[in-house]
């Protein structure tokens, strides 16, 4: 900070200060804090030990007038704002994206619209310009967000692939199938034969593929698939314990359950304990995603980890890559199996 004449109040340091604290042209510290093109090592050290001894931070809103760009992103959750509270994906996967952001030196904006209110506000406020981009959580077929963003020309990155627009929209996903695929194979090493499930929502991506995962090892291994065996879940705590309970009074001979959610598996141990069913002994259940939910739930979850490390970078990594102008893309990442207690 400098004092002014008078000896005032200070102001703060201006890209001036720092040029002559570095004894370059002001021209030099612009471009080293655009990227530091054409400019040689010896005056890019010059301006960051400046800009460090200055404290020299920044106006964003000064850039933004020149380069037309807002430098800040934004982070869509399509979904009741109690829901970003309850799952604890969110907020991993809003921790990552944070954090592979900062790296940018981008701030990342929550936005939360989980109804049609909502979204024509977010909306309204992102197609004018507020934010260079969008990472989208939790978009269900016939949401049309993705849609819209799409047509307005916001560059957009999805979590999951997107049912129906996967050709159009960018998107980063670990292999839900896949990973279905490996608890429903171990469950049946443990020598179980009556396998439920509960779902997630089967207007989401997930949904729709950890139910197929599911039906095609049955299949594999000639075990017909029981329709009274699947229950759709909504990838909440309560929303499991009610589809456990069901699924007992359909099956009572059930002696395991694939849940397509840590969070909802939690509900589904509640509701076996509360049927006096002895996990893993009588009845073995294994969840997915392998998140704070799978290591408080008693016993531990044996769950499908989901790379939600690698899932945010990539999907910042996309993001800022279509922000510069190159075409949609979509990255797959596996999965892995965790066996603990559960199952």
């Amino acid at each position: 900070m400098t004092m002014n004449a008078t000896g005032g109040r200070r102001r703060p340091p201006t890209i001036h200060d720092v040029a002559r604290e570095a004894g370059v042209s002001r021209g030099t510290v612009s471009r080293v804090l655009n990227g530091g093109h054409y400019v040689s090592p010896a005056a890019q050290e010059a301006v960051t030990a400046a800009i460090r001894k200055t404290g020299y931070v920044v106006n964003r809103h000064a850039r933004s007038l020149i380069t037309g760009r807002s430098d800040s992103v934004g982070f869509l959750l399509t979904e009741p704002q109690e829901r970003f509270f309850e799952d604890p994906n969110f907020n991993v996967l809003l921790r990552g994206c944070t954090g592979a952001l900062a790296a940018h030196d981008i701030p990342l904006l929550l936005m939360l619209a989980g109804t049609p209110d909502e979204r024509r506000r977010i909306m309204r406020y992102i197609t004018a310009g507020h934010v260079d981009g969008v990472l989208l959580v939790s978009s269900h077929s016939g949401d049309p967000v993705a849609d819209e963003l799409r047509d307005a020309g916001v560059p957009l990155v999805a979590c999951g692939k997107p049912i129906g627009q996967a050709s159009k929209v960018s998107y980063v996903a670990a292999d839900d199938r896949d990973g279905a695929r490996d608890m429903v194979r171990h469950l049946l090493s443990l020598g179980r034969r009556r396998i439920g499930t509960v779902t997630g929502p089967l207007d989401t991506p997930g949904g729709v593929e950890r139910l197929a995962g599911y039906r095609e090892v049955l299949a594999e291994e000639g075990i017909a698939v029981d329709d009274r065996l699947i229950v759709s879940g909504d990838y909440s705590r309560a929303g499991g314990e009610a589809a456990a309970t069901l699924l007992l009074d359909r099956a009572p001979d059930l002696d395991a359950v694939f849940v397509a959610s840590d969070l909802m598996a939690q509900g589904v141990l509640a509701a076996l304990d509360r049927a006096d069913r002895r996990v893993p002994e009588d009845i073995a259940v294994g969840g997915f995603d392998d998140s704070p939910a799978a290591l408080t739930a008693r016993p531990e979850l044996t769950t499908v980890r989901q790379p939600w490390d690698r899932i945010s970078a990539e999907m910042v990594r996309v993001l800022l890559a279509q922000i510069g102008g190159e075409d949609p893309a979509a990255v797959i990442l596996p999965t892995e199996l965790v066996i603990r207690g559960s199952a």
